[in-house]
């Protein structure tokens, strides 16, 4: 959902103070970035080790979720873990949606994908790093191809948003792209590491949400 959708403004809106999570849930806070027209270019930073983007052009389910899993499980991301096969099948064959994979000497770094489905703008889907390559310029090359790529369309707005699940640098790197916040929101979701969809041991650094009432 975008958050400029207008069934955003029909959601609760919270209220000063504490509120308690569900058992078995967790509660995060969601930065919304956007910009309006297209950066000017970074210089180029020297690579550790030759970079490659390649556009998967019929995605294969699983080899797109073991990716997706690669790179987002410290961060508990799970969205596309818990999708339906033909629901995400239906996203990433649109030709309004392309999927990247960043890949290195070796083996597959990092995940991009820019959506298009809404007219004029390009939301900034999933963008991510294996955990090995994060500090070596990797990002800074992945974020230049991805905003060369969005703003080649006739888009007026690219966004993207966050969460205090990410890596805790991801809202001051995204600024430095070019991108402003401008909303937050408060979002609950089951642990995935409780249903299953990632291993227990996943994001250390997030306590499992297994509280006993």
């Amino acid at each position: 959902m975008l958050p400029s959708d207008p069934a955003l403004l029909m959601m609760p809106t919270l209220s000063p103070g504490y509120a308690s999570v569900p058992a078995g849930m967790l509660a995060n806070v969601v930065t919304c970035l956007e910009m309006r027209e297209k950066p000017r270019p970074r210089a180029a930073r020297p690579m550790e080790q030759p970079l490659t983007l390649t556009r998967m052009e019929e995605p294969d389910i699983a080899a797109y979720r073991a990716l997706f899993r690669a790179v987002g499980q410290d961060w508990l991301w799970c969205s596309r873990l818990l999708m339906a096969d033909d629901k995400l099948r239906d996203i990433l064959e649109s030709p309004e949606v392309e999927v990247y994979t960043l890949s290195g000497t070796h083996r597959k770094l990092g995940l991009l994908e820019l959506d298009f489905r809404q007219k004029g703008e390009c939301e900034l889907a999933f963008f991510g790093l294996v955990p090995e390559a994060i500090g070596q310029g990797a990002g800074r090359f992945l974020m230049d191809e991805a905003l060369r790529r969005a703003w080649a369309k006739p888009i007026e707005r690219l966004w993207v948003h966050t969460c205090t699940l990410d890596h805790p640098a991801a809202v001051d790197f995204y600024r430095r792209s070019g991108f402003q916040p401008y909303q937050f929101m408060v979002e609950l979701q089951p642990d995935p590491r409780l249903t299953g969809h990632l291993p227990r041991e996943a994001a250390p650094h997030v306590p499992l949400a297994d509280f006993k009432a």
